[in-house]
């Protein structure tokens, strides 16, 4: 049996999907396609902005955009630092560092932290003969300095319970958040569905912000998973189960 699971590489599409669906609408922060108009937009609504190609894995490319109290913008990123500029030249250098792809704007989401540092959650939804269903939740702690929490991007895997208690989360509250990732990876996986036929998994990224607020920052339908073995061994063993029902590979890769 081969890899029978559907995939779809824009993020603007998925997005799109997700807006559309009141149960995820909530949990979505601002997102526009990148273009002089929406960049303008984006700049006066927020003070942190995210810069990311609509079609691309394991965080390359994304650069991390702030208006300086002292005036002007920073942009940094892959591509290098670049503080004090004006909007046009913002907008120049994104042009650039674009070169013709497709790029959005997202609305920053203040990372919460756990022991000092920024972290985001992965959901992973799967789907068999009965349906959708959470089979894991855990966390991608960011390197510092880094603008992404991503594996790839010097970022390591957590316990879900581990990283939340570090952020100072009750033993309740964790439940509770618990809970709620489940639902949203399980929503997110009805919503595909009524797009498109064939999807089997799904891997929610979702930032918890200061104020505890859980943000959708996108969906991937070819979720690496293969380092959670390190981690949660329960975890990496549901979602391999799962996974050959659909012919993925056992070891996640």
């Amino acid at each position: 049996m081969g890899y029978a699971s559907k995939s779809i590489a824009s993020k603007w599409r998925k997005t799109g999907w997700m807006l559309g669906d009141s149960n995820l609408k909530p949990y979505v922060p601002e997102t526009r396609l990148f273009g002089r108009e929406n960049l303008e937009t984006m700049l006066k609504r927020h003070s942190v902005l995210y810069f990311k190609p609509s079609k691309g894995t394991g965080g390359k490319g994304i650069a991390r955009i702030e208006r300086l109290s002292s005036g002007g913008y920073r942009i940094s990123g892959s591509g290098g630092r670049r503080s004090g500029l004006s909007a046009g030249e913002l907008h120049a250098r994104m042009k650039s560092l674009a070169r013709g792809q497709r790029y959005l704007l997202q609305r920053g989401i203040d990372l919460a932290l756990t022991k000092g540092r920024p972290f985001d959650l992965r959901v992973m939804a799967q789907k068999d003969g009965s349906g959708w269903t959470a089979t894991a939740v855990f966390a991608k702690i960011g390197k510092r300095g880094k603008v992404v929490t991503n594996y790839h991007s010097g970022g390591r895997l957590s316990g879900f319970k581990e990283t939340m208690k570090g952020a100072g989360y009750s033993d309740s509250a964790i439940r509770e958040a618990h809970r709620k990732l489940e639902l949203l990876g399980e929503s997110a996986g009805h919503c595909f569905d009524r797009h498109l036929d064939g999807f089997r998994e799904i891997g929610l990224d979702v930032a918890v912000d200061r104020e505890g607020r859980l943000w959708i920052l996108e969906a991937n339908t070819r979720p690496q998973y293969y380092p959670l073995k390190s981690v949660d061994k329960s975890g990496y063993r549901r979602i391999t189960e799962f996974a050959k029902k659909y012919g993925r590979v056992k070891n996640g890769n």
